[in-house]
């Protein structure tokens, strides 16, 4: 059996990841003038102050790539410091395989609720090494003792119990990764999250957010063509489940739609309201957080929610943010076009949602209800002031 790492053990490995994180954007006490280069960076420094600050009302988590935005989510969500905050499992996936990442994100959710962490293609980086010491996984029992899984391509690291979720395709990956959540779950699940594995990756974003909190699986298709024959047999086997897609035609095409329709019951995840457009990538992740039928999906059209932003030019930071929306504050993942700006449409939806008090003088502020949000990358991927724009926006205030 391994050995389980005692708490001043961890306390070293947290040590360890804030050396890599301090290192890498050049932190240093205050006056040392120091500033590194490192692409492991978390917090680089810009003339408007560290990039990883915390305003009142959001909290940024990660740095200049995914595998440190990863990292940094994961422990943010499992700090290992108790038996409590060390998650059962840790999947690993390979940064070079996003559909696989996508499908992966599902696996955040409940009952196993693990994190992920990438791989480069050459082993595990120092920064997703660190995270995984930290984190400690203590092991899936319903996998066999497993504390990393990896997944397609994905580094097998030495010293942990892996389990290997292999496929062919990333069809036949995204499957595989199905059987295990329904191996976890003890059940065959009764929901589905269909997205393209070669569409625009930034419509499809939003599938892992909503996977990792409903514990639903996602499988893939192509966008325009044939159903893979591993989505017809992974669908074949759950008996007509309810099937939501997420993306627009631009992503998944009404003919694939049909065929999906032999399976179960389809609905393609759209805007209930007319100004989201839904072949904006913007739009069509506030339609996905908007979304909820007989239970399923966020509903998130009131006060009082976690909310994720990431760079919709950064695919791979939704899988990386999965852990946020199945835990914490369990929150929809909202996309901004680029570093700079809060797009329109999604300065509406954070005006409707916003919260508010009477200011009457029964009313006080401090009973109401509070949204956060977390940005994920550092400021090349959410610039500071968006940051800040984003902080006045999510302020309760009277109304």
């Amino acid at each position: 059996m391994l050995p389980v790492p005692t708490p001043s053990h961890r306390l070293a490995a947290i040590a360890l990841a804030l050396a890599v994180v301090l290192t890498g954007c050049g932190k240093s006490l205050p006056g040392a003038g120091q500033q590194g280069t490192s692409a492991t960076a978390i917090a680089p420094v810009s003339p408007h102050g560290a990039g990883a600050v915390a305003t009142k009302n959001t909290t940024r988590l990660g740095g200049a790539d995914a595998a440190t935005d990863a990292a940094a989510v994961a422990v943010a969500v499992h700090p290992g410091l108790t038996a409590a905050g060390r998650p059962q499992a840790v999947v690993i996936v390979d940064e070079r395989e996003w559909p696989a990442a996508l499908a992966s994100a599902a696996l955040a959710g409940a009952p196993l609720g693990a994190p992920l962490l990438y791989g480069n293609g050459e082993g595990l980086p120092a920064v997703s090494e660190a995270a995984l010491k930290t984190m400690a996984p203590t092991g899936a029992a319903a996998l066999g003792g497993a504390q990393v899984i990896a997944v397609g391509r994905a580094p097998a690291p030495a010293g942990w119990r892996v389990r290997r979720v292999a496929g062919g395709d990333p069809y036949a990956l995204a499957a595989a990764v199905a059987g295990l959540i329904a191996t976890v779950q003890g059940k065959e699940p009764r929901q589905v999250v269909v997205a393209a594995a070669d569409g625009p990756p930034a419509l499809a974003m939003p599938a892992a957010g909503l996977a990792a909190e409903s514990g639903v699986p996602i499988l893939l298709v192509s966008g325009a063509g044939a159903l893979p024959a591993a989505t017809k047999a992974a669908l074949g086997q759950l008996r007509r489940p309810a099937i939501y897609v997420v993306g627009s035609t631009a992503s998944v095409s009404s003919p694939v739609v049909r065929q999906l329709e032999h399976y179960g019951l389809v609905k393609r995840i759209s805007s209930p309201v007319g100004r989201i457009g839904p072949d904006d990538p913007v739009g069509n992740a506030i339609a996905v957080a908007l979304f909820n039928e007989n239970g399923f999906g966020w509903g998130a059209d009131e006060p009082g929610h976690g909310l994720v932003f990431a760079n919709a030019l950064r695919p791979l930071d939704a899988p990386a943010a999965a852990p946020l929306s199945a835990s914490g504050e369990y929150g929809p993942l909202l996309l901004l076009g680029g570093p700079n700006g809060v797009p329109q449409v999604l300065s509406e939806y954070l005006r409707d949602i916003r919260p508010g008090y009477s200011e009457a003088p029964q009313y006080r502020p401090d009973h109401g209800a509070y949204n956060h949000g977390w940005l994920i990358g550092d400021e090349s991927a959410i610039g500071a002031t968006t940051q800040a724009e984003l902080d006045g926006m999510l302020e309760i205030a009277p109304q």
